[in-house]
């Protein structure tokens, strides 16, 4: 590696960019504001205008969504295949309003929020990225800047990009994670399910036996994969998966397994609720006649990600015939599933992975190789045959009031950004 990255990086004006964007509010689905902030700061590091544009991920999008992924082009100073670096520009809603504040080699949230580390640590590092080769005039191949929408309520903008807007990269490098020296190879796929539950009113002190309680048939259904091992961290044997929910045989169990046997895989119920986003029921004294659930079903085997989900349906289903009114009637139920993203697995060989671990080596590191139990835009970039992995820019506590941003970390996340660009030049 012939480039000085610790001096070319430019630590402090990286530590302002974060600032600056740490302070810009943009949940999931609102990010016009940080979007604009992102694209003017890189007009100010000296990226044309012609060369920043949004794409058109917002109109595919089902959920209102303020503006497009963000598409940033860098010619390449030297001939070459060209390369994507991305980022996404939300943050969850808990980091609503958040005020960023420096304490010695860490930024906190000031208030009792999320800080939104997770993920404009990401934003800084690419803006970085084109502040430090443009100045320092550093070679580097055709570049694609990527900056997606919505990724932390569905991975959405990743989901609808089309790889020729991007120019076709060959490799990808996501910026989104704790340590610079972990590299992401592969990651969990999800299916969101949703179960709307319609049951029957009647007066619950006067004649309850006339109604269909939804909650009771929601209730029964929740205990029943609780009980069958089909909630919250899951492992099962293959030969399970062949046999019914209402048998909840252990045959799997009773042997010893190879891990080729087991397969493992996590779900929630995550919303449990009535119309218009309300709680369930309006009363103690009625019986409640609707309600309406959310949960996701998550593995790093797709197979078994569709298998969780058919126990969910099965035991809504199931508990449905439990619940009878004094004519013998049951609760409808209407459940409906989704493929929320897909999982994947690079091999350690492919030459992204060696890429990325060569510029770990470079910056004075060792590169550990991980697996995410979490969904990435890189799930997406993957699926459309662009081989992506994922790197860390000092994010910490995510989704949480105690989230915070390690510095170091931070500044070693933009050195990374810098090494790869250079490697990607052959340097």
């Amino acid at each position: 590696m012939t480039i000085p990255i610790n001096t070319h990086v430019g630590v402090d004006a990286a530590i302002d960019r974060l600032l600056r964007f740490l302070a810009i509010e943009g949940v999931t689905g609102r990010e016009m504001a940080i979007a604009e902030t992102v694209a003017a700061a890189l007009r100010q590091a000296g990226v044309p205008q012609s060369n920043i544009r949004h794409g058109k991920a917002n109109e595919k999008i089902a959920l209102p969504t303020e503006t497009g992924n963000l598409i940033v082009t860098l010619p390449g100073t030297r001939p070459g295949p060209r390369v994507l670096f991305m980022t996404h520009l939300d943050t969850v809603p808990l980091a609503a309003g958040a005020v960023p504040v420096r304490k010695g080699k860490r930024v906190v949230p000031a208030g009792r929020t999320a800080l939104g580390g997770d993920n404009r640590t990401g934003c800084a590092v690419l803006v970085t990225l084109a502040a430090t080769l443009l100045k320092h005039k550093l070679p580097h191949p055709p570049l694609t800047l990527l900056f997606t929408v919505r990724e932390e309520s569905g991975l959405h903008g990743a989901r609808h990009v089309d790889p020729a807007d991007l120019g076709r990269p060959v490799m990808g490098f996501n910026f989104d994670g704790r340590s610079a020296s972990e590299v992401t190879i592969g990651a969990v796929g999800a299916e969101r399910w949703e179960v709307d539950i319609l049951g029957k009113a009647a007066h619950a002190g006067v004649a309850p036996e006339q109604g269909i309680s939804a909650i009771a048939v929601a209730s029964i259904a929740i205990a029943t994969v609780v009980r069958l091992g089909w909630f919250g961290k899951i492992v099962k044997g293959r030969e399970e998966l062949g046999e019914s929910l209402k048998s909840g045989r252990r045959r799997a169990e009773n042997k010893r397994a190879t891990d080729r046997d087991i397969v493992r895989g996590t779900s929630n119920v995550g919303v449990f609720g009535g119309t218009d986003g309300r709680w369930a029921g309006d009363a103690t004294n009625v019986v409640t006649d609707y309600v309406h659930i959310h949960g996701e079903s998550r593995s790093h085997d797709a197979k078994f990600a569709k298998a969780i989900t058919a126990a969910y349906r099965e035991a809504f289903r199931a508990a449905a015939t439990q619940v009878r009114d004094d004519r013998g009637r049951t609760a409808k139920v209407k459940f409906t599933a989704r493929l929320d993203y897909h999982p994947f697995r690079l091999k350690e060989t492919a030459p992204v992975v060696r890429q990325a671990s060569r510029a770990v080596e470079a910056i004075g590191a060792t590169a550990k190789l991980r697996i995410a139990n979490g969904g990435l835009d890189a799930n997406w970039l993957v699926r459309r045959k662009i081989p992506t992995v994922t790197l860390g820019a000092g994010q910490n506590g995510i989704h949480t009031v105690d989230e915070f941003v390690d510095l170091s970390e931070f500044a070693n996340g933009c050195r990374l950004a810098v090494a790869l660009a250079g490697l990607a030049a052959g340097e």
